[in-house]
């Protein structure tokens, strides 16, 4: 059994979860603004909007921190890298075409 381990890149993993791992979680939370509820109907009320940018903006922490939870289980640090560095780069490219930047 020839069976490759977790290695313990304890600082790339980190830096991994800190770094693309809040891009992540921001791609994911606009994605989810675009996309949720009255996300691409502009017609909504004050007190709706408002209640939407205040859970859109406290529901990136608890996502984020649960991305950096689990970090340490890839098996190295450039695969956290590769892994969250690219659906993070997918996840704001999305964002930006929803948005109509692109």
């Amino acid at each position: 059994m020839n069976e490759t381990k977790i290695q313990p890149h304890w600082w790339s993993k980190t830096l991994a979860g800190l770094f693309a791992g809040f891009f992540l979680s921001m791609g994911i939370v606009g994605i989810f603004a675009w996309l949720g509820p009255d996300g691409l109907t502009l017609q909504i009320s004050e007190e709706q909007r408002l209640w939407k940018t205040q859970f859109n903006m406290w529901i990136i922490t608890p996502i984020w921190l649960t991305i950096l939870s689990f970090v340490y289980l890839f098996k190295t640090g450039k695969q956290a890298w590769t892994w969250l560095g690219g659906l993070a780069c997918l996840t704001i490219t999305i964002v930006a075409g929803l948005r109509g930047v692109l």
